[in-house]
Parts: C-alpha cells; structure tokens; sequence
C-alpha cells in the first residue's frame, strides 16, 4: 500500500493507494504499518508535509517527490522551461491523460488560484491559464478599495448581484467561468471537461456545458507518475 500526499497552498489531501483503488484518509488515520512508500505532489508550505516525511523517515518508509518533466510516457509538457509548470497542474494533465486516453480535455482546477489546462488528443499540453481564485478574487478588491465588501453567507451565482457582496462573490464566479468559456469558444474541437479543486464542484454546478468533477485528480496523477518511474 502507498500513502498518496497531496499538498496544496492552503490544504494537505492524504490518500491511500491499494492496486489502482485510491482512499481518502485523514492524517491521524494512516494506516502505517502498511504504508510502503509514500508519494508526494507539493506546491504549498513544506511544514504542511513535514510531519508525514518525518515519520516516514523515522519508520525507513521511502518517499518520493513528483517532479514535472519534458515529457512522461507520450505526454508532453508544452512549458519549454518545463520546471516551471506547478506539479499541481502536471499531474491534472498526467490524470486526465489517462483516464481520457486520445481524447482532448480542458481542466479547470479552482482552489487558492484557478487553474486552466489544457490537453488535445496527441497528448499534448497546450499550455494553460492562472487566475486568482474565488477567495483571492473577494480578498483584492475588498482591500483595496473602500465601499466594496463581501460577506460569509452569500452564494456564488451566475447572475447579476443586486446588493455588493452578491456582486463581488457572482462576478468573481463569473470571471472564472467566463475565462473557461472564452477558451471553448475559440476552439473547433469538444473537448472533456473536468473540474478539480476546492471550488471545482462549484464550478462544475454552474458550467453550462457537460462536465465532470474530481475530487482526487491530482492524487489519480500522482499514481499513474509513479508507474513511470518504475519503469525508468
């Protein structure tokens, strides 16, 4: 069994992995008596993890970073300095490469920032988009700006506000949703859509098109990335 680690800018994920079954689990929940190696995908703080690799470390329990590469089996990373490429949104790619195999996809991971990617069916990554998320959105514009606020109870909305925390919360919404849209409209082809994140049901609720949502992409990415390094 691997402890899969997923660390994010606000949030750490753990799952456990048995054959191809991946199991959400709480970290005073791991099994680790069981736990062979442990795989990890950070692009948040190193605190988050450090108490996992400390106790990996202490149990000789081996882990590994993912690192995004040029390529990955018939993957290929459109970033030519493809270090730069959050290892976040590599393994959205790497996940939907295989779960959709020869068949194009257009990611939309919303959590702290909103990411787009964006994959054809040669396996190609055509690059991608970052906005602000939701939340990063609603802290900007009420900081800095004087008569503009927000609220905890409001709803996000695909409509015009008809107070100011309706406004600030929908269009914040809306931008994310319209960026993704505008993508879609400028394409020929119709791609999977697939949502990810802490807002990606959200967003999947409000996209007018068919779509999917995710809670374990990037975990699903770190999986099959492991399968290639075995075979190195």
């Amino acid at each position: 069994m691997k402890l899969l680690v997923d660390v994010g800018n606000t949030a750490l994920k753990t799952a456990t992995l048995a054959g191809d079954v991946i199991t959400l689990v709480n970290e005073a929940d791991i099994p680790w008596s069981e736990i062979e190696e442990v795989l990890i995908a950070q692009v948040g703080k190193g605190e988050l993890v450090a108490p996992l690799i400390a106790r990996a470390q202490q149990l000789a329990i081996p882990y590994y970073q993912a690192k995004t590469s040029a390529t990955l089996g018939g993957l290929t990373c459109a970033y030519p300095q493809f270090e730069n490429l959050g290892i976040d949104r590599w393994l959205t790619v790497v996940a939907c490469y295989h779960l959709y195999p020869q068949q194009s996809c257009v990611i939309l991971d919303c959590g702290t920032a909103s990411k787009i990617d964006v994959l054809n069916k040669a396996g190609q990554h055509l690059g991608g988009w970052i906005l602000p998320g939701l939340d990063m959105m609603i802290s900007s514009l009420v900081s800095n700006t004087q008569k503009v606020f927000s609220d905890d109870t409001s709803l996000f909305l695909p409509e015009l506000g008809t107070n100011t925390p309706n406004a600030v919360k929908n269009g914040a919404l809306v931008a994310t949703l319209g960026a993704l849209e505008y993508y879609l409209s400028q394409s020929d082809d119709t791609p999977v859509i697939v949502c990810a994140g802490g807002y990606g049901e959200l967003m999947q609720q409000h996209l007018a098109r068919p779509s999917t949502y995710n809670d374990i992409l990037v975990l699903q990415g770190l999986m099959y990335w492991r399968k290639y390094q075995q075979f190195a």
